[in-house]
């Protein structure tokens, strides 16, 4: 079949479509040829819907997910679409379909909330970097791209900012390890070191060990610092072991009062 033929059957397709479309408004919803008839038409222009889903293909979701997407805005215009107004069908369909698509983007793409003023800049953003880099050979700069969209500086740069926030990676995601063995990100993510609590405190007790008696002094010295039992203690010093029990006992509890207290 040549070209002229197909145009012309292509024509006469659109045209029963449109006339179908016209019959289906005036037709009530419970009539029984009603749901045959609606299907025929969103079947017919299903591929215009494909069309639209395929102007955004280039941002990053499944080009059938944006389909799925797309469908379901031309089936809001075959329910919607009202002949006596005078517009084409297609007029009407073509804002509806696109922006069901946007929509999508807008609200079930973003991992962490973000503004939807901010989230059309974003997105706003990412096309007109792509037009500018097409039309001028080179990554466009950020002024460059404000001059386009129209926006602000601080807008193109939150919009940026946003773009970040599109995706977030999971912890319990799978890396690649180089002796071949997997872990999750959150595994490979560091903790609290326990350390920087030893520092702070052992700060806190330097002045705290200066106060002291040189008797205190000089057990504490023994028993931590030279492994010394309390029993090695007692005799070192002359006295019980229960005394020395006592004696460290005070010790470590004004220090620790101290510490607890604070400056």
């Amino acid at each position: 079949m040549n070209a002229p033929a197909v145009t012309e059957d292509r024509a006469r397709e659109r045209a029963a479509a449109r006339a179908a479309l016209v019959r289906l408004r005036k037709m009530p919803s419970d009539d029984p040829e009603y749901m045959g008839l609606r299907e025929y038409v969103i079947g017919e222009y299903m591929s215009y819907a494909r069309y639209i889903a395929g102007k955004f293909r280039q941002r990053g979701e499944a080009q059938s997910d944006l389909e799925q997407v797309a469908y379901l805005g031309l089936v809001k215009a075959v329910d919607n679409f009202d002949p006596d107004y005078g517009a084409a069908f297609l007029t009407y369909a073509t804002p509806m379909i696109a922006g069901e698509v946007k929509r999508h983007f807008r609200d079930t793409t973003w991992d962490v909330h973000v503004p939807r003023r901010v989230q059309e800049n974003a997105l706003a953003v990412r096309a007109a970097e792509r037009e500018l880099t097409q039309e001028l050979g080179h990554p466009p700069s950020a002024a460059e791209i404000a001059h386009r969209l129209e926006l602000s500086a601080d807008e193109v740069a939150e919009a940026y900012e946003a773009g970040a926030a599109h995706n977030a990676a999971s912890l319990d995601v799978q890396t690649s390890m180089s002796d071949g063995d997997g872990a999750s990100l959150g595994d490979l993510l560091g903790g609290e070191d326990p350390g920087f609590e030893l520092v702070v405190k052992r700060e806190a007790l330097k002045p705290l060990l200066a106060k002291l008696s040189p008797r205190d002094k000089r057990i504490l010295l023994m028993r931590f610092f030279r492994n010394m039992s309390q029993t090695q203690i007692a005799e070192e010093l002359g006295v019980s072991q229960m005394q020395v029990s006592r004696l460290l006992a005070q010790i470590l509890g004004q220090l620790r009062e101290q510490v607890e207290a604070g400056p």
